[in-house]
C-alpha cells in the first residue's frame, strides 16, 4: 500500500515549532512574549483549536513563571514546553539550573530563541553557553522544517535522558518561512501523576551531588546519542579540509559550496547538537582532516570543545568574527578564504535612508513622554524594555538597562544624589507587562529604602512591542483581572493616581502634582492609561483630524522636533507644517502642543 505523503503548510519558523511541539503531544505550554520568539505561543493556540487538542497554554507573567510552570507539568509525566529570547533565559536561569539536576519525567524542551545582529534586543548572547552553564544538550536548527522535526528529537531526546532539553532557533529561523511537512498530532493518552520523592523533587545539597554525579553521566551517554550526531552532507568528497557547522550558518554553507564549486572539494559536516558535541566526532574530525573550518552563531561553543584546536579556524582563532550574523555573504568570504579561492569583492553597504524609528502617530507614549519633559524639564529620565523605548528621540529616555531595572535605577539616581547633598527630579517609564513582569520587587525596594522619584507606568492595555499579548490586567477567560492600581498600592506606594496622557493638559498638571510630592514624601506612581492604537482588540474613539491654519504657523517647528509627531510634516520650502491625513489618527494631541494654536480641531 502506497504512504500517503504528508501535507505541506508554508509556515514561519515560529510556526513551525508550534507545529512541532502540538504534533508531539505537548499538552501544557507557557510563555513571555519577546522578539524573535513571540510568535511560538500564539501559534501553539491556533494549532491546538485547529486539531481539537486539550492543552493548557498561557502568557505567564515573565520567564521564570513559565518554565516553573511548564518544569512542574514534566515531573507528572507530561510532555510541556516554555518558549523565551535569549534574554528572558537569564530571568528564568535560576530554574533551569535546578530543573537540570532533578531531571524531568515527561519531555520538557526550552525554546531559547536567540538574536544575533542584534535586531530587537539588548544582547547577541548565545543561549548555548547557558545550556553549557545549565549542563542540558541544546539542538540547533537551521530551517523551519528542522525546528519542527527536531521538537520532536527533542521530546525523545529528553525522556531518554531524564533531562530538559533547550531548543535554540535563531531570529533567521525564527521569522523564515518554508513549506514544512505536517504530521499527525500525536495523542498520547497520559495522566498526568506526580510520584512524590523528596529525595530527588527537593533534595537537599547532600542529593545534590549525587544528582549531578548523574548529570555528568547522562552528558556522556547524550555525547553518545545516535538520534542527534551530526551529518556529513557530501560523503563522497575526499578531502583534507572540513567544515563543520550549525544553525542558519549550515544552510549558507551548503548554498555556498555549491556556487563556489566546492561541493566535492570540501568535506561538510551539519552539527544539530552543538552540546554536548559527539565524543566520537572530535576525534573522527581531528584525526580526519588537516584543516578544520567551524561556521556558528554567535560564540564558538562548537569550537571549544575540539580538545586539540591546532587544526582549528573559528571564531576563537579570529578567522570568522566573533560578533554579529554570520549572513551568506560573509560565510561565501570565509569559505573562500578557507579553500584558497579569491571571493568576490564585498558590496559597499547601502547608505542608510529614511526616517529613523519613532512612536506611531497618535501613541499616548509620545503624549507623556512630552508632559513628563513640561514638568521634570532638568530631570533624569531612566526607562525600560518596550516599544517606549522610542522615547529617546523626544529626550525622555536616559538609560535603558534590562526589564523592570528602570525603578531600580531611579532609587540609585535618588540615593547617589542624596549621599552627596544633591536633589535631582527623577521620572523613570515603564510599559504595564514590563511593570507586571519585573517592576514590582524594585518598587517595594524603592519605597521600603525611602526613595523619592515618580514612576510612570505606561499603560496600554497589551504588550504592544511584542504583538498585543495580554497582560495580567486584563485577565483570562478562567481567572480575573489583577489591578496595576491595586498593585501599586499594595507596594506601599502613597501617591498612585490615573490619567489619559492624550488629555495632555490635564496629564501635564497631574506629573507636575507628582514631582512635588515626589520631592518631599517620596516615591509617587501615575498611571497613563490609554489604549494602543495598534490593538485591534481595543475601543476605537473616533475624533476629527486636525488641521494647521498657514497664517498662524510661525515655523518653530516644536509639533515636529519637540513633539515629533509623524503624521506632522514641515515644508522647507514654505516654511509651514502640514498634516499628512493618510497617516493621522486625529488623537489632537498636538493642539495642545503648538505654542501658537495654529493647529486647530476640524469642526462639523
Amino acid at each position: 500500500m502506497a504512504v500517503e505523503a504528508p501535507t505541506k503548510k508554508l509556515l514561519q519558523g515560529n510556526e513551525a515549532i508550534a507545529r512541532g511541539l502540538v504534533e508531539n503531544g505537548c499538552v501544557v505550554a507557557a510563555s513571555y512574549p519577546g522578539t524573535p520568539a513571540s510568535e511560538i505561543l500564539t501559534s501553539v493556540q491556533e494549532w491546538q483549536r485547529r486539531e481539537g487538542v486539550e492543552m493548557h497554554v498561557e502568557w505567564s507573567v515573565n520567564e521564570k513563571v513559565a518554565l516553573e510552570l511548564a518544569y512542574t507539568a514534566s515531573q507528572t509525566g507530561l510532555r510541556a514546553a516554555t518558549a523565551m529570547k535569549q534574554v528572558g533565559l537569564n530571568v528564568a536561569s535560576d530554574p533551569l539550573m535546578s530543573a537540570a539536576y532533578l531531571g524531568v519525567v515527561g519531555g520538557f524542551i526550552v525554546v531559547s530563541a536567540d538574536d544575533p545582529g542584534p535586531h530587537s534586543s539588548q544582547t547577541e548572547q548565545d543561549s548555548r553557553l547557558m545550556a553549557m552553564l545549565a549542563k542540558i544538550p541544546v539542538l540547533d536548527p537551521d530551517s523551519p522544517q528542522q525546528a519542527r522535526e527536531l521538537t520532536g528529537t527533542a521530546f525523545a531526546l529528553s525522556e531518554t535522558f531524564s533531562i530538559p532539553v533547550m531548543l535554540r532557533p535563531t531570529t533567521r529561523v525564527c521569522h523564515a518561512c518554508q513549506d514544512v511537512a505536517l504530521e499527525p498530532v500525536a495523542q498520547l493518552g497520559r495522566s498526568a501523576n506526580f510520584r512524590k520523592d523528596p529525595s530527588r523533587w527537593a533534595a537537599t545539597p547532600k542529593f545534590r551531588y549525587q544528582l549531578h554525579l548523574e548529570l555528568n553521566e547522562k552528558l556522556a551517554n547524550i555525547a553518545a546519542y545516535t538520534p542527534t550526531a551530526p551529518r556529513c552532507h557530501n560523503p563522497q568528497t575526499v578531502s583534507r579540509k572540513a567544515v563543520v557547522a550549525s544553525g542558519p550558518a549550515a544552510a549558507y554553507v551548503r548554498e555556498a559550496l555549491g556556487d563556489l564549486g566546492l561541493w566535492d572539494q570540501v568535506s561538510f559536516h551539519q552539527v544539530v547538537q552543538p552540546y554536548p558535541l559527539h565524543s566520537a566526532f572530535i576525534e573522527e574530525t581531528l584525526a580526519g582532516y588537516d584543516e578544520i573550518l567551524v561556521l556558528e552563531e554567535t560564540t564558538g561553543v562548537i569550537e571549544m570543545q575540539f580538545r586539540d584546536r591546532s587544526k582549528v579556524r573559528g571564531k576563537l582563532s579570529g578567522a570568522v568574527p566573533e560578533a554579529g550574523e554570520l549572513l551568506p555573504e560573509i560565510v561565501e568570504r570565509i569559505l573562500a578564504d578557507f579553500a584558497g579561492l579569491s571571493a568576490a569583492p564585498s558590496a559597499p553597504a547601502a547608505a542608510p535612508g529614511g526616517r529613523r524609528p519613532t512612536l506611531c502617530p497618535g501613541c499616548p507614549h509620545r503624549a507623556s513622554f512630552y508632559a513628563i519633559k513640561k514638568a521634570a524639564p532638568k530631570g533624569i529620565y531612566p526607562s525600560d524594555i518596550g516599544c517606549y523605548t522610542l522615547g529617546i528621540n523626544l529626550g525622555a529616555v536616559d538609560t535603558v538597562l534590562c526589564m523592570g531595572a528602570s525603578i531600580s535605577q531611579a532609587a540609585g539616581f535618588y540615593h547617589s544624589y542624596r549621599i552627596t547633598g544633591q536633589q535631582r527630579d527623577i521620572v523613570a517609564t515603564v510599559g504595564d507587562s514590563t511593570f507586571f513582569h519585573a517592576g514590582v520587587p524594585p518598587l517595594v525596594d524603592a519605597v521600603t529604602q525611602g526613595a523619592r522619584f515618580v514612576l510612570v507606568i505606561l499603560d496600554n492595555a497589551t504588550t504592544a512591542m511584542t504583538g498585543n499579548q495580554p497582560t495580567p490586567a486584563q485577565g483570562t477567560p478562567a481567572g480575573l483581572p489583577v489591578a496595576i492600581e491595586n498593585l501599586v498600592q499594595g507596594c506601599g506606594v502613597r501617591f498612585c493616581k490615573s490619567a489619559d496622557p492624550l488629555d495632555l493638559p490635564g496629564f501635564t498638571a497631574l506629573m507636575k502634582e507628582a514631582v512635588a510630592f515626589s520631592r518631599e514624601e517620596g516615591v509617587a506612581v501615575v498611571i497613563a492609561k490609554s489604549p494602543c492604537l495598534v490593538d485591534r482588540s481595543a475601543p476605537r474613539v473616533q475624533r476629527a483630524q486636525p488641521a494647521v491654519t498657514a497664517e498662524k504657523c510661525i515655523g518653530c517647528r516644536v509639533c515636529t522636533a519637540a513633539f515629533e509627531c509623524p503624521a506632522l510634516e514641515y515644508d522647507e520650502t514654505t516654511k509651514k507644517v502640514t498634516v499628512d491625513r493618510m497617516i493621522c489618527s486625529g488623537c489632537n494631541v498636538c493642539l495642545s502642543v503648538c505654542p501658537v494654536g495654529a493647529i486647530e480641531e476640524v469642526k462639523g
